[in-house]
């Protein structure tokens, strides 16, 4: 009997803004890749963040919808910088089951003065400070965060330590930015951010494949100690041959990428999920925050007799009249 072929042209890819769950049989692999096109554009044209924000900021996006779409029940995940680098403060979370926003806050003279030099990295963009992913199930349940330091490395890297540490499952994680320039159909220039990313984990039926080398000075102190089995060390040199442009151009589907890696080993991918750029802010909500607010703080907050709350995420302002808390 002839061996039977996949054309991949005859497949339906997921496109741009799905998240691609997959699984690598014959490595004990199972993960989630994604590109993002619209939604990204939307939220960082939505602040026009000069372009190394941008870059910083969309790496996060990635790795948050690649995370949050993993979630098995309503809540949230969120994941946040804090550093003392000219972007001191990046946020990105995903509410269930699709909702997606993000923004980050930067000054300007510093950032200014690190563009000027050439200091544009992330590492040196973010400074030194810590990286923390917070899971939270609603009301009536206790947050579970884990933070691993911003020590000088990619988001990537960082990522890949935190699984290793606070969640013993061996992780490699690939996450990519670019920018594209073209023209649209009437000829006028036009640009576009792109990104994508992938996420692989090693998660093997024996408990004991998934041991990790006793590391000096405690478990993820050391990068290069890794989990010592041939399935996990071919999965992870495989994504680690990925590069920016599979993941960022639109010509190249995500299940292509795919296919490229692991088809030796029988890859398998299931239903996309789709992330929308939706912001869980609303008048009540800020309403109910200002209710807290004690007369004094609302007489600082106004202005004429209004009082004006944006959102952060979503740029979105409230109006509000000082009668309102009259009660307050």
């Amino acid at each position: 009997m002839a061996e039977a072929t996949v054309n991949l042209n005859d497949l339906h890819f997921a496109g741009d803004d799905r998240v691609v769950p997959f699984q690598v049989e014959g490595l004990d692999v199972r993960g989630r890749a994604v590109q993002l096109g619209p939604l990204l554009n939307t939220i960082l044209g939505r602040h026009d963040y000069p372009g190394p924000v941008a870059r910083l900021l969309a790496e996060a996006i990635v790795l948050t919808a690649l995370l949050g779409t993993s979630l098995k029940f309503d809540g949230k995940f969120t994941v946040q910088t804090k550093g003392d680098g000219p972007v001191d403060l990046l946020v990105a979370d995903f509410s269930t089951p699709d909702s997606l926003r993000a923004y980050a806050r930067y000054n300007e003279e510093a950032l200014a003065d690190a563009i000027k030099d050439g200091r544009t990295s992330p590492p040196e963009l973010l400074g030194q400070g810590v990286l923390a992913f917070t899971i939270d199930q609603g009301r009536g349940m206790q947050p579970y965060q884990g933070i691993v330091p911003l020590d000088g490395s990619s988001l990537e890297e960082i990522a890949g330590v935190y699984f290793r540490q606070s969640e013993q499952i061996p992780t490699k994680v690939r996450l990519g930015v670019a920018e594209l320039f073209d023209r649209d159909a009437e000829g006028k220039p036009r640009h576009n951010w792109r990104a994508g990313g992938l996420v692989a984990q090693f998660l093997p039926q024996a408990p004991e494949r998934m041991r990790q080398p006793d590391l000096h000075g405690g478990d993820g102190d050391e990068r290069d100690a890794e989990v010592i089995d041939d399935a996990w060390n071919e999965a992870r040199s495989m994504v680690e041959t990925i590069d920016t442009d599979e993941l960022t151009d639109p010509q190249v589907a995500i299940e292509r990428l795919l296919f490229r890696l692991f088809h030796e080993r029988g890859v398998r991918v299931y239903a996309p999920q789709t992330v929308h750029d939706r912001c869980s802010c609303s008048r009540d909500k800020i309403k109910s925050v200002l209710n807290g607010f004690t007369a004094e703080e609302i007489e600082a907050s106004q202005e004429d007799g209004d009082i004006a709350v944006t959102c952060e995420f979503c740029s979105t302002t409230y109006h509000y009249e000082v009668a309102e808390f009259a009660a307050a």
